[in-house]
């Protein structure tokens, strides 16, 4: 992993993204948004194609013959977003109760959210078993004591973690993927990183990574996952700021 490639384009992107119009911008995020959604909820198995959730989302539009429950999916994930977005702009480390209130949000309207399970899980072609009920209690208090000590990894490497040591813990009965892929972009947005969107496309390899690191502990196949999505997204909002603001961060770098 070349972190210090990555380091130079964010301090790039960060120096040059006051030069671009807000409406660019924002035209940018919204269009993120949509696509984090529909990816993060499509990796679950909501049916919604990308320009439905587009629909629903933007224009508030119902889709017929869809299941009221993939509806809910997809607006609760767009306000777990914008509660993360909320949480980095009021400069809140994770915690316990964001991670608890994100999946909530997830949840709203489909069970209740935000309290761990109390049942027995297994995830379906994984090589690894989420933790017994009592041992989960443990693994994930310990997972947000880590939370506080994980001074050895960079950015990158710690939103790949938080995603990765979460998930395997599985602490929730449902909504664990999503709420994962909302925690790994809060560390990154929290470092000044900008998020990113796991294409349900790629999700085999994504699973496979995950599942890499639940049964061997291994964290390089998804670190570099997330490396990859991380530059495209930063060469992609560098791509538009001005040419001449650029060239001058170039020759300052």
């Amino acid at each position: 992993m070349d972190f210090k490639r990555i380091l130079e384009k964010q301090k790039l992107y960060e120096e040059g993204k006051d030069t671009l119009h807000e409406v660019t911008i924002e035209s940018y995020n919204n269009a993120f948004e949509v696509e984090f959604t529909h990816n993060s909820t499509a990796i679950e198995g909501n049916t919604l194609t990308l320009m439905e959730t587009k629909v629903v989302l933007e224009d508030g539009i119902s889709i017929g013959g869809k299941a009221l429950r993939e509806i809910y999916e997809v607006i609760n994930h767009k306000k777990a977003f914008r509660y993360v977005k909320q949480c980095i702009n009021e400069g809140l480390p994770l915690s316990e109760k964001i991670v608890k209130d994100i999946h909530a949000l997830v949840m709203e309207n489909i069970i209740v959210g935000g309290i761990y399970r109390n049942e027995e899980v297994v995830i379906s072609g994984a090589s690894h078993i989420p933790p017994a009920r009592n041992e989960m209690y443990i693994q994930i208090k310990n997972f947000f004591a880590d939370l506080m000590y994980k001074k050895d990894l960079n950015p990158i490497e710690l939103a790949a973690w938080t995603h990765a040591e979460f998930v395997r813990i599985h602490p929730f009965q449902d909504g664990n993927g999503r709420t994962s892929r909302l925690i790994m972009n809060y560390q990154l947005m929290g470092c000044g990183f900008l998020p990113i969107s796991i294409a349900k496309e790629n999700r085999l390899d994504y699973y496979n990574a995950l599942d890499k690191y639940a049964a061997q502990g291994i964290l390089d196949d998804f670190t570099n996952m997330i490396v990859e999505l991380e530059e495209a997204q930063l060469d992609k909002y560098i791509s538009i700021i001005p040419e001449q603001n650029q060239s001058h961060q170039i020759q300052q770098m």
